[in-house]
């Protein structure tokens, strides 16, 4: 037998429509002719959208197939081409290829094929009141009014302070619960405390012997915790000052950390693909959640299951069981590395960006809400949201986007200024975390800087006004 070369019969098919015709035509090169009736048809359906069409779909079916037969027989200028059935070769016109299209309330019928395609060549598409909307009828019919959310306005954010002090890259950043002072951890190995309110550097803490990757400030107990490079793992009493523990166990460098709110644990992930819970006060570790492929590069939790959620370099997303330390879930939406996770403060959601793309699930079932209306075209870092749904993400040239969370609408693209004698190629943004009130943005950056924003106080709907459109499709994936 001959080798079928790969494809060949998908290139055949899909090559043009007019190859198409030439496949499945009866009659070869010769178009339906132009058809008054599918210009009513047309008309009639535009009406019936725009003066209750909706209500129309209650009403019962209609019951007699001589109405389909009479509109089958007429010849129309749709794009579709309906195939003749067995044994109606005869009743086709010499005028051109059969093609009727009937647009109403789906019809009872004894001989449908899998393709939608009734034994008469008679295409029925339904018209139901759904969201989904088919695509063959959307020619003809106006558009609906969107039922995407409308955006809630916000007000722009400014930058309004630029802290200068570490002489590496500006990693990682955490807010004391008290909102009185925020850390920040560098690639000049150190963890500085800054005052929430001036800005004034309060404490220089050094320890860890390559950049600091993580950390994250309890509050429960006077602990702050940090993670780096070095694979380490520390506790500092922040009574003392110093390093009351050490968690050893990661194979490679560790670049997230986040601290359980009910229970004494911490999360750990790192470049050995592994994300690893330890018991805070005995230093032991609890479990290894190992599955993903690549390095585990953001994790967050949660009081209630799924407890712990990761996201990684392999683009998924694993949603964990604590108690057995089992994967409850995978998430293969993104193409692209999951680099930045953010969960909604006050509702069960969390939003997760990739440099394909930013996507919003459920919690617990971690089902796909929808995707954000705009792509930032950048690798995304670092991602907050606030309780009041703004949403703000930090890219690796520098630009900063701000979302409604609840639309996904972007209402401002910020790009920051770097530091003078810094590089125009040092704008990215590493590390973005809100205040406790949630009223100030923390930015932490390439050009060695931490920048403050907030709301413009003068801003209205007036002046900074909402250009928002609704799509048209939402890319589901």
């Amino acid at each position: 037998m001959e080798v079928v070369e790969p494809q060949s019969l998908k290139k055949l098919s899909f090559k043009s429509l007019k190859r198409a015709l030439d496949l499945f035509s009866p009659i070869h090169q010769q178009l339906a002719p132009p058809d008054p009736e599918s210009k009513k048809i047309r008309l009639s359906y535009k009406v019936n959208a725009e003066y209750g069409g909706i209500k129309n779909t209650t009403q019962p079916p209609r019951q007699t197939n001589s109405a389909t037969q009479d509109q089958s027989q007429q010849p129309g200028s749709s794009n579709m081409l309906a195939l003749p059935g067995p044994g109606d070769s005869k009743d086709l016109p010499k005028g051109g290829a059969h093609s009727a299209l009937v647009v109403g309330p789906a019809m009872p019928s004894t001989t449908t094929n899998d393709l939608g395609f009734q034994g008469k060549s008679t295409v029925v598409v339904s018209t139901s009141g759904s969201s989904e909307r088919n695509l063959s009828t959307s020619a003809l019919m106006e558009r609906m009014p969107s039922k995407w959310p409308r955006p809630v306005w916000h007000a722009p954010w400014k930058n309004y302070r630029v802290i200068s002090g570490h002489l590496g890259w500006v990693r990682s950043v955490a807010v004391d619960p008290s909102n009185t002072w925020f850390c920040t951890g560098s690639a000049d190995r150190t963890i500085k405390i800054w005052d929430l309110a001036s800005g004034v550097l309060k404490l220089t803490l050094t320890g860890h012997i390559e950049q600091v990757r993580g950390l994250a400030i309890s509050n429960k107990h006077t602990y702050m915790f940090s993670a780096g490079d070095d694979k380490q793992v520390k506790c500092w009493d922040l009574e003392q000052n110093k390093v009351i523990r050490s968690y050893h166990g990661h194979l490679s460098g560790v670049y997230c950390l986040a601290i359980h709110p009910t229970i004494d644990i911490l999360l750990t992930g790192g470049r050995d693909s592994v994300c690893r819970v330890w018991d805070i006060r005995s230093k032991m570790q609890i479990h290894a959640l190992s599955g993903h492929d690549n390095t585990v590069c953001s994790v967050f939790t949660r009081p209630t299951d799924p407890q712990v959620v990761t996201g990684s370099h392999d683009g998924t997303i694993k949603m964990w069981d604590l108690r057995y330390g089992k994967t409850m879930l995978t998430l293969t939406n993104h193409k692209k590395s999951v680099r930045a996770m953010a969960p909604h403060p006050k509702e069960q959601a969390f939003a997760s960006a990739s440099a394909d793309n930013i996507k919003k699930f459920t919690l617990p079932k971690g089902e796909f809400c929808h995707n954000m209306l705009s792509q930032q075209k950048t690798i995304i870092n670092a991602m907050a949201v606030n309780e009041e749904g703004v949403m703000v993400t930090g890219g690796d040239n520098g630009s900063m986007w701000f979302w409604d969370w609840k639309s996904g609408h972007n209402f401002q693209q910020a790009q920051t200024i770097v530091q003078p004698g810094s590089l125009d190629s040092e704008a990215g943004i590493y590390a973005l975390t809100y205040d406790v009130t949630g009223t100030r943005l923390i930015s932490c950056e390439a050009d060695k800087t931490i920048k403050m924003w907030k709301e413009d106080e003068n801003a209205t709907p007036e002046t900074h006004p909402l250009n928002f459109r609704p799509p048209k499709d939402i890319r589901r994936f």
